[in-house]
């Protein structure tokens, strides 16, 4: 049974989305404010994802969800957030959430996204073929979910994981925005665009010599992205 965390301070929506994911047979886990989330994020076992809503009393979701990324990095998050300014979304991505949902959201969307984002976050654990792409200066263990740059490890949330693995598996190609959509997040109707450039652009803070400059990563104007190999 899948674990899912949710940290939202009005009871009512915590009660209502908890005992929505309790019919679709999830194991629900609840949290009123930031340092209760991270008490049971430490405490508890194989939670799968983590839904953080953005505004609470005590600490911001974006707090936690670092504090996630830093500490439990095989989690998925979802910001939850009754802000619909890029910026918020923007904040999000770089703390290092897989997703975001504005509230107020139907339940039949936040279960389709959570259901996509326990998907992904297990995907890989799922192939056991190709275990290894070989591609200097980096190595990627598909079964491990590592990817190492010049024997270095990279830290790579789940999403960040599965972005690399899809361009490296199909490199130097051109890959469309919609590709990755549908490839990474299981479908080009619920997401925009929006939330593979700012992954992409996580990710190049992560791998690229020079972020700026970017060799590994390269953007195809108007399309999607290409992974080139190093020379």
């Amino acid at each position: 049974m899948e674990k899912i965390l949710i940290l939202e301070d009005e009871i009512g929506i915590r009660s209502f989305v908890s005992i929505n994911l309790k019919r679709e047979g999830y194991e629900v886990i609840e949290a009123g404010t930031g340092s209760e989330a991270i008490e049971k994020l430490d405490s508890e076992k194989n939670i799968s994802v983590a839904l953080l809503d953005i505004m609470l009393p005590d600490m911001s979701g974006i707090d936690v969800c670092k504090y996630v990324r830093e500490n439990h990095d095989n989690i998925g998050v979802i910001m939850l957030t009754a802000k619909s300014q890029e910026e918020d979304k923007i904040d999000g991505f770089v703390a290092g959430a897989d997703d975001y949902i504005i509230k107020p959201f139907s339940i039949k969307e936040l279960l389709a996204r959570v259901s996509a984002l326990i998907r992904r976050v297990h995907k890989n654990n799922d192939s056991k073929r190709n275990n290894m792409i070989d591609s200097p200066p980096f190595l990627l263990d598909q079964n491990k979910r590592k990817l190492f740059k010049n024997g270095e490890e990279v830290d790579l949330t789940p999403t960040e994981f599965s972005i690399v693995k899809y361009l490296m598996l199909n490199d130097n190609q051109s890959l469309s925005r919609d590709q990755i959509l549908e490839e990474v997040w299981g479908s080009v109707v619920l997401y925009d665009y929006k939330i593979v450039d700012v992954n992409i652009r996580r990710i190049r803070n992560k791998i690229e010599d020079d972020p700026s400059k970017p060799k590994y990563i390269q953007t195809i104007w108007g399309y999607g992205y290409s992974f080139r190999r190093g020379e």
